[in-house]
């Protein structure tokens, strides 16, 4: 399931990752850097909205539709999530109306704020599509779907800013896409669960699972977004704006990996444990772990290599200098971040010991609050960067340490130590390459660093890459032959 997961989502992961690209080339222009810092602080503000009202039902259909065992259970399923679901979408409208209504903001970033958050219970919606698809294992109707909304997306926030949306441009494309998937898709999954009442006991014990790992969310929000709005406070929305742009490119590059391996490694891991027990959970848990690694290292590395041609040909002259500046840090911040969320915290998921979740993501969050407040005012942004490498660098560690109370995922130290190797010689290699500048210095430097990293990485077989290469050389002469 695992590897039909990653072949299958690798389109929907490509399109996120040229859309992170194209958003940052186009928005970073269109918009000025004051817009953009708005865009920013209403992007925070929207997704910590979500994650408080919505991700826990969310989480829920992701975890428990595995478990259910009959058409009657998996009815209830449905019915339970998704009368939750308008229950709280009819509180929640309201209240964020008056919050918008009585926050006293300037009236632009006030509208950017407002269409963000409109947009929530849309994108819940379209979300709760989406992990339904990925837990079933319908891998091609959930990459088709995210494809489509990514680029609808983008296109409509593209003509929103052109015509005149400034920072609040972005988000009118985050809003209505989903939207559209939710209007065509939502009907078909709420008769999943027809004529079957809302069971106030599933949707509890739906809480008791899904409610800390939203608090764990907020609380990596506040970890990913404290720095903003602190940069806001003590400098202002430009130097957001800035920030913003060399985090998402970094961030957003190593982000779409992540995303697409989690999104193949979550529901196997979720089958394996309850198909399999234990041991095939330590089975499927270690192959994808050191895929992880294989894959998630050099791409760190070569952000942080390239950072300086990258910025100069995606991000705005105004904001150019800073992105490329903070851009390793944020590479590295991401790597420790994707490992810790999308690998480490699967222990406490298939326990269903989310408490322990909330426990970890405490404990990084506490630091940057601390780490910024200390730094920023010394170090202005660059504090900011590197009070989120050290802050992320502590969570991945804690998390790792109460995961193994849950259930210990191994940690696949050879693979560790043969990608780290092969990660090594590439910098080396790319460190070498001349640097010219822009389109052809980027160029030149990954097509250099990703033959050297192939190389060496199929010649000391890092994480089984040469064995896993020949079983599928193999697979494809045999049917080739058939």
């Amino acid at each position: 399931m695992f590897w039909r997961g990653l072949v299958g989502y690798l389109p929907a992961n490509i399109v996120q990752g040229l859309v992170g690209v194209l958003t940052l080339l186009f928005f970073t222009r269109l918009l000025s850097a004051h817009e953009f810092g708005q865009y920013a602080l209403a992007f925070s503000i929207m997704s910590l909205a979500h994650v408080a009202c919505f991700t826990w039902i969310e989480a829920a259909m992701a975890r428990f539709w595995a478990a259910q065992s009959s058409p009657e259970t998996m009815r209830a399923h449905f019915a339970t999530l998704y009368r939750t679901f308008g229950w709280i979408t009819a509180a929640y409208l309201p209240v964020a109306a008056a919050f918008v209504w009585l926050w006293p903001l300037d009236h632009h970033l006030k509208l950017a704020v407002a269409v963000g958050l409109v947009g929530v219970p849309m994108r819940s919606a379209f979300r709760l599509i989406q992990e339904r698809q990925r837990a079933e294992g319908a891998v091609m109707a959930a990459s088709s779907l995210d494809i489509a909304v990514t680029l609808g997306g983008f296109a409509i926030g593209i003509v929103a800013a052109l015509l005149g949306g400034g920072g609040s441009a972005p988000l009118v494309g985050l809003a209505v896409a989903p939207f559209l998937a939710a209007l065509l898709f939502t009907p078909g999954e709420v008769r999943k669960g027809r004529q079957t009442p809302l069971e106030p006991a599933r949707a509890r014990v739906y809480a008791a699972y899904g409610y800390p790992i939203a608090a764990s969310l907020i609380l990596a929000l506040v970890l990913s977004s404290t720095d903003r709005l602190l940069l806001a406070a003590f400098l202002d929305e430009a130097a957001v704006g800035a920030y913003h742009a060399g985090y998402s490119l970094a961030n957003r590059t190593l982000d779409v990996i992540f995303i697409w391996l989690g999104a193949a490694s979550g529901p196997a891991l979720v089958m394996a444990l309850e198909r399999g027990g234990r041991t095939a959970l330590k089975t499927a848990a270690r192959e994808q772990a050191s895929t992880f690694v294989l894959i998630a290292l050099p791409a760190a590395a070569g952000l942080a290599l390239v950072a300086q041609p990258l910025a100069e040909l995606i991000i705005g002259e105004q904001l150019r200098e800073t992105a490329a500046a903070i851009t390793p840090l944020i590479a590295l911040s991401a790597l420790f971040a994707g490992l810790t969320t999308y690998y480490f915290h699967q222990a406490f998921t298939l326990a269903r010991r989310t408490g322990l979740l909330l426990v970890a993501m405490a404990i990084p969050a506490g630091l940057n609050l601390v780490l910024n407040l200390v730094l920023i005012p010394r170090m202005g942004v660059m504090g900011a960067a590197l009070a989120t490498a050290l802050s992320y660098g502590l969570g991945l560690v804690a998390s790792a340490a109460l995961g193994a109370r849950a259930v210990s995922l191994p940690i696949p130290g050879a693979a560790i130590v043969r990608c780290g190797l092969a990660t090594l010689v590439m910098a080396v290699a790319v460190w070498l390459v001349p640097a010219s500048g822009g389109l052809v210095e980027l160029i030149s430097k990954a097509t250099v660093g990703a033959l050297v990293y192939g190389a060496v990485a199929w010649l000391i077989n890092a994480a089984g890459v040469r064995d896993h290469g020949s079983q599928v050389l193999k697979t494809f002469q045999a049917r080739w032959a058939a």
